[in-house]
């Protein structure tokens, strides 16, 4: 779906990333670890393609279709039921589309009651929810998450978890940063541990969990 391949990002004298070599499977749901400064969020821009880099980035067709939620997404000061229409809008789905895939979204979110409700006046986790349903009703084929749960109480990102569980079990490729370790072994097919922008480990979540492959990652395990 996605590759890349040497990939240097550099901040005037920061490197923020150094050398990376990744790929990403159909349907695979990977976690990103590591400490603040590591690269995480960087990294994402770059598979994204929002942050110029040296090295080569290879998008296979079928993941054109690409999607991202960030920490604090930003909603328009609109109802809920608008950002949602106006999203479908800018990813160019046909008008008779819109009002049928906005009402599935809203719907499989929980927030379908909330429908009419200023989107700024909705609760952290309410408005992170509506940020992945709006991602979700463009039919992403691959989605990236920057720390979706952070600042959440546990009951919020009880339902955010439960979306991105939904959100796999259909097929979506995903690509997460998270400080959670928890949830990264609760959802994550892999984990890919970064430090000082280069990548330390790279294997299945259980593997990751279970195994001393790198000591970087150990003491990160560690809390180090």
């Amino acid at each position: 779906m996605l590759a890349l391949r040497n990939v240097e990002v550099r901040y005037g004298e920061v490197t923020a990333l150094r050398d990376v070599t990744l790929r990403i499977g159909r349907g695979e749901f990977v976690a990103l670890v590591g400490a603040n400064g590591s690269g995480k969020t960087t990294l994402l821009q770059v598979l994204h393609g929002l942050v110029p880099h040296a090295g080569t980035r290879t998008v296979a067709r079928e993941a054109a279709a690409q999607a991202m939620v960030f920490q604090r997404p930003f909603m328009l000061r609109l109802s809920v039921w608008n950002n949602l229409r106006i999203a479908l809008w800018l990813a160019g789905v046909p008008a008779p589309e819109r009002a049928a895939r906005a009402s599935e979204a809203l719907e499989r979110a929980g927030l379908a009651e909330l429908r009419d409700r200023p989107a700024r006046a909705l609760s952290g986790g309410q408005q992170q929810r509506l940020a992945l349903a709006r991602a979700r009703a463009t039919r992403p084929a691959v989605l990236f998450l920057d720390e979706p749960t952070a600042n959440l109480d546990p009951s919020a990102k009880k339902d955010v978890e439960t979306l991105l569980a939904d959100l796999k079990a259909e097929g979506i490729t995903m690509v997460m940063s998270t400080h959670n370790l928890g949830q990264a072994k609760r959802l994550a097919s892999r984990v890919v541990f970064l430090d000082h922008g280069a990548i330390h480990a790279d294997l299945p979540t259980e593997r990751f969990f279970s195994e001393h492959i790198d000591e970087r990652a150990d003491l990160f395990l560690k809390g180090a």
